[in-house]
């Protein structure tokens, strides 16, 4: 099927003039190219295939056709049976997407909930139960809510798979293939992914009907905005290097390998007087909330990682990702990096390598399609502070806020508990539901995807 030319602006497109007012209001007027490709053909009804790397703005190309046509379909949704589904990978990513759409939502008098593992699946089910016509969920919880006979997706008439290669790799397939089986079979159906192998091929071969393809980006793309470096380091001052990096004017992110890795490095930071905050698979849902919310504040510099966070996360603003440990494929290096040069900003990718580590380094760039510049450093040297911003750790050692450390998780539904009002915390950053994450950068009046609100706005 041919798709629909593409559009210039939101106000050329079908939507409901309080949706455009409610985005300009954010800041948002001028699609990104995988709003403007889609758009035209998802708000007319067409399954999409979308392909754009992370942090294109895939959330609002699928956010909005899916708001205004359930909008458009004009019903409630009834105890237990949404109306409009996005399934994606991570817990982090749903909190993104509810964050990001929920101001739309409300202006089209739509309810918007999420549910996701390591939260409490007895709020989630009242959620649920008393009615909301977009659910965004991973999909281990879903399917544990529709066992329980606490959701069913009989009434689903837009579905939306977000970061769908991840959701395979990650051992999701056979879930999601159920899942999808439960939804109108009359529906819409829009899949985005940064990559397409031949597992999302099967989920397009079965589920979407005629699609419109849209690849914006090849899959190894790399944004002009973003520069990469391999830094040659020797395992004896590796830790000093790092700790240097974590030490600079700004925030971070350091990806490691390894759960016990991050826990590791992060201890170290912390004595080395760096506010270090680890984020991994073995923490429960409110330390990685908390986790976020720290880092997002302000109040940690440097977040530590496994690639639980390498997709889903969107840091405001952030300008440098550091591979402390390199990752083992291409397409993890891509979306390790893609947490920063987001939406048009620009950004700095770092990756430590070890002598014994350059071959295998090396390959993976040549797959990534990555011609980074590189160089050889120890600690205090002066390429190492003009690429990444090193400066000496204090040395004396840190600790977290114990009243953080206390704060409560954030609930799963949008709608349990009343939104922060956009402003600023004590570090003079931004924060507020407009921000996904907000460190403090702003793209201007273009097209996020992920609800970034200009400084001095209120989100709605």
């Amino acid at each position: 099927m041919s798709p629909v030319s593409p559009a210039t602006l939101f106000s050329q497109l079908p939507l409901d003039p309080a949706l455009v007012a409610a985005l300009e209001a954010h800041g948002v007027t001028e699609p990104f190219p995988i709003q403007a490709a889609t758009l035209p053909d998802s708000l007319a009804g067409r399954d999409v295939l979308g392909r754009g790397r992370t942090g294109s703005g895939k959330t609002l190309a699928f956010g909005l056709p899916l708001l205004v046509r359930t909008k458009a379909a004009g019903r409630r949704a009834e105890p237990k049976r949404p109306l409009a589904l996005v399934l994606v990978p991570t817990r982090e990513l749903a909190g993104q997407v509810t964050e990001a759409l929920e101001p739309y939502a409300k202006v089209l008098g739509l309810r918007i909930t999420a549910v996701v593992g390591g939260a409490s699946i007895n709020r989630q089910s009242a959620a649920l139960k008393a009615g909301a016509e977009v659910l965004v969920a991973t999909p281990g919880r879903l399917a544990d809510l529709i066992d329980r006979r606490a959701c069913a997706l009989d009434r689903v008439a837009v579905t939306v798979l977000d970061e769908a290669d991840q959701m395979a790799d990650m051992g999701f397939l056979p879930q999601v293939t159920k899942l999808l089986e439960q939804v109108r079979a009359d529906g819409q159906r829009m899949l985005f992914s940064a990559t397409l192998d031949r597992n999302v091929d099967k989920l397009v071969k079965r589920f979407l009907t005629a699609p419109v393809t849209h690849s914006v980006d090849p899959s190894a793309a790399t944004v002009t905005t973003m520069e990469h470096h391999v830094l040659h380091v020797d395992e004896a001052t590796k830790r000093a290097v790092t700790a240097e990096i974590a030490a600079r004017k700004g925030g971070v992110i350091m990806f490691v390998g390894t759960k016990r890795g991050a826990d590791r490095l992060t201890k170290h930071l912390l004595g080395q007087g760096v506010r270090a905050v680890a984020l991994h698979g073995g923490k429960s849902q409110p330390q990685r909330n908390r986790a976020l919310d720290q880092f997002r504040t302000g109040t940690a510099d440097a977040l530590v990682a496994t690639n639980v966070a390498a997709r889903g996360i969107h840091i405001d603003g952030l300008d440098l990702v550091v591979n402390v440990d390199p990752p083992t494929e291409a397409k993890d290096y891509l979306h390790r990096g893609g947490r920063t040069a987001r939406a048009g900003e620009s950004g700095t990718v770092v990756t430590l390598v070890l002598p014994e580590q350059r071959r295998e380094n090396a390959r993976l760039m040549a797959a990534a399609g990555i011609r980074p510049a590189t160089a050889r450093v120890r600690p205090g040297d002066p390429d190492l502070a003009r690429i990444t911003g090193a400066r000496k750790p204090s040395g004396t050692p840190v600790a977290m806020p114990a009243a953080l450390e206390a704060a409560p998780a954030k609930p799963a539904s949008s709608a349990s508990a009343p939104r922060r009002r956009a402003g600023t915390n004590p570090a003079g950053r931004r924060t507020g539901p407009g921000v996904a994450a907000g460190r403090g950068g702003a793209t201007g009046r273009r097209a996020r995807g992920e609800s970034g609100t200009p400084r001095g706005r209120r989100a709605a």
